[in-house]
């Protein structure tokens, strides 16, 4: 499946948050592949982030990397950098953006 995301990063916070994307751990990308992403794009318009996942199960996904403390401290530190964050509430879902038209 593919999921689409919208997040927002602060306006002061732009090259961190670039920089912090230049040097992801190792054991975060191998757990993000290991919970069963097979790609993850972000594409960044001024302070607006657009994610492209590709996975089999999101929802299993999330649950996989929720308690991983490799996956704890990269969300403390995305929490310093973003405004709006990804919302990990339940499955996910409330943070998926919704298909209007697909070729």
């Amino acid at each position: 499946m593919r999921v689409a995301l919208h997040t927002r990063v602060r306006a002061d916070r732009i090259e961190a948050y670039e920089q912090a994307h230049r040097e992801v751990p190792p054991e975060l990308s191998a757990a993000i592949r290991a919970a069963g992403a097979t790609s993850w794009t972000i594409w960044r318009s001024g302070t607006d982030l657009f994610h492209l996942l590709e996975c089999a199960d999101y929802p299993g996904l999330l649950a996989a990397l929720e308690r991983l403390p490799v996956n704890i401290a990269w969300q403390a530190r995305m929490a310093g950098l973003l405004d709006v964050a990804h919302d990990y509430s339940s499955d996910g879902a409330s943070a998926v953006l919704p298909v209007v038209w697909e070729l």
